[in-house]
């Protein structure tokens, strides 16, 4: 009964979207009416993507969510991009990659042109910087990945950019490859202002950019068509387009790729329900793209508060921790133990919490250090970790799955307590000092190590040994050590390539010897195919290149 609920749910939704474009819609969510079919217009050359994810808008100056930065890698372009199949930065929108300056503060990028908006606009190196500078301004959630580094910018003429810095950062062209940071029409975007006081809005409902991909209907919550850009001047996609569904639930996701409702499932099953696709991948034809993940889980440790300010105290809790039972017994091999903050992707990676503590639980040197700390089955340490119910998937299974390892591992002398609370509250009182452990999860804005350091470990203004203002005082740690952060700001500004790896690796080590932070797992991204779809393939990045997907 479940299953044909499931069903008539799914049609009834779909059947309400056709009417609803058949129809026109005056809400603002529907574009192009020439587009009237909506979801209906299924054919061989269009793909159907099923997504759990949300999308809250379409504006590039107010998103950061993992799941809109794949719709803006297909219907945006950048500056720069990643080379497909690696990590490689290669220039996109364009010519060459930048000429720096020799103090480091200036970047000078060459711009193509003969490039049309999906409005037939021209692209030029003036509306690169009306987008960039939008970006910026606006002040939207995404604003300071791009206004914490950039002092100006200027257009000489319409093939060139110049970037001026406030500080030198050696990696800044990955920087201009974010998602976000990409070229929009101004002859859209710039009248997009409050009459009064003449402040930047945001445009929720549309996306006019230069991508292969253009946003021909939203429908908030329900539906996303993406037709192929006649114009584009790059490489053609080879389908006509991608009609993307939302679902409410995992559940109903699953059940929709089981039953062939859509061609790809991306973004996201759990760890059971991957299970469950791929016992039954090989039977049914389906396909399985899979890729190491950029997002990382963690466990944040309170510096300030008692027993946790003791450094032996947190590195007992790091000896303590065994990450290859979880991940076999809650995970299903789905997540990878993480042994330092920078994921093992990077070649900068260094597993300094394996080679310091032991990978699998070092319960001897955990009652040790506690012993040394002054503690004893008779006077435990007690510690409570914090976390919320959707953590890993299943935060009650992940914690209390945690905390009994612990526990078996080191015996009475650590007392380990799990508390729930929801993430919305979780957030807003972390960087307050409420709570003395938390588990985390984050998801990276740029592919550097930089990107995994300066916001847990850096400070910037500290009393004593607490961090005031900084990455370490935002994540709840409260974290400063002047070495640590002589060395973030070396490594930013060092362009040997060498010398920078051992500055990163310096990092890591000192990580491990403070312990502010205990890295726990790095996850995978997963997208199933149904039989006779090609080209679905997770890149280096984690994104879905939409471009390369053809079915038959």
């Amino acid at each position: 009964m479940r299953y044909l609920l499931r069903r008539f749910w799914a049609w009834l939704a779909i059947a309400l979207l056709i009417a609803i474009a058949m129809f026109g819609c005056t809400n603002g969510k529907n574009i192009n009416n020439g587009n009237k079919l909506g979801i209906s217009d299924r054919t061989e050359e269009r793909i159907v993507l099923g997504t759990t994810s949300k999308i809250r808008t379409l504006d590039p100056a107010d998103a950061n969510e993992f799941f809109i930065s794949n719709v803006f890698y297909n219907t945006l372009e950048r500056l720069y991009t990643y080379k497909e199949g690696s990590n490689e930065i290669v220039p996109q929108l364009a010519t060459d990659m930048p000429k720096v300056s020799d103090d480091g503060l200036t970047y000078t990028v060459p711009v193509r042109t003969g490039i049309k908006f999906h409005d037939r606009t021209n692209f030029n190196a003036y509306t690169m910087k009306f987008a960039l500078e939008r970006f910026i301004n606006s002040k939207g959630t995404p604003a300071y990945i791009l206004g914490d580094v950039i002092e100006s910018i200027s257009a000489p003429n319409d093939t060139e950019l110049i970037f001026k810095l406030k500080q030198p950062l050696q990696f800044f062209p990955k920087f201009l490859a974010f998602t976000g940071a990409a070229a929009i029409s101004p002859q859209v975007y710039k009248h997009i202002k409050n009459e009064k006081t003449g402040a930047l809005l945001f445009l929720p409902d549309k996306l006019v950019g230069t991508g292969p991909y253009q946003v021909t209907q939203f429908v908030e919550g329900s539906y996303l068509r993406l037709d192929a850009f006649p114009d584009y001047w790059g490489k053609k996609p080879i389908n006509k387009g991608i009609d993307i569904q939302f679902f409410s639930s995992n559940a109903n996701l699953l059940n929709a790729f089981k039953t062939g409702a859509v061609d790809v499932a991306f973004q996201t099953l759990t760890p059971t329900q991957v299970k469950n696709v791929e016992a039954n991948a090989k039977q049914n034809g389906w396909t399985i793209a899979s890729g190491q993940g950029a997002t990382i889980l963690y466990m944040v440790l309170n510096t300030q508060q008692s027993p946790l300010n003791d450094v032996r105290v947190r590195q007992a809790l790091a000896a303590a921790i065994n990450r290859p039972l979880l991940e076999s017994r809650i995970f299903f091999n789905q997540r990878a133990p993480l042994y330092s903050l920078v994921p093992s992707a990077f070649a900068e990676s260094k597993p300094v919490f394996e080679q310091k503590y032991g990978g699998e639980g070092n319960g001897k040197l955990a009652r040790q250090m506690l012993q040394d700390a002054g503690y004893s089955d008779d006077k435990p340490a007690q510690v409570t970790i914090w976390y919320s119910p959707k953590y890993g998937g299943n935060g009650d299974l992940v914690a209390s799955t945690l905390r009994a390892s612990i526990q078996k591992n080191v015996g009475k002398i650590l007392q380990v307590k799990t508390e729930r609370v929801e993430n919305t509250v979780g957030y807003a009182f972390i960087d307050k000092g409420v709570y003395p452990s938390y588990l985390l999860d984050w998801t990276p804005d740029i592919l550097d190590p930089d990107n995994y350091i300066k916001p847990f470990l850096d400070c910037e203004e500290a009393e004593g040994n607490r961090c005031k203002k900084g990455g370490s005082q935002f994540q709840g740690s409260f974290y400063n050590n002047p070495k640590m952060n002589e060395l973030i700001a070396n490594q930013r500004k060092e362009r040997d390539v060498a010398k920078r790896s051992q500055l990163l690796q310096q990092i890591q080590e000192l990580l491990a010897q403070d312990v502010p932070f205990i890295p726990l797992w790095q996850n995978k991204e997963y997208a199933f195919a149904q039989k006779g779809v090609d080209g679905v393939k997770i890149e280096p990045n984690q994104q879905l290149p939409y471009w390369n997907i053809s079915k038959s």
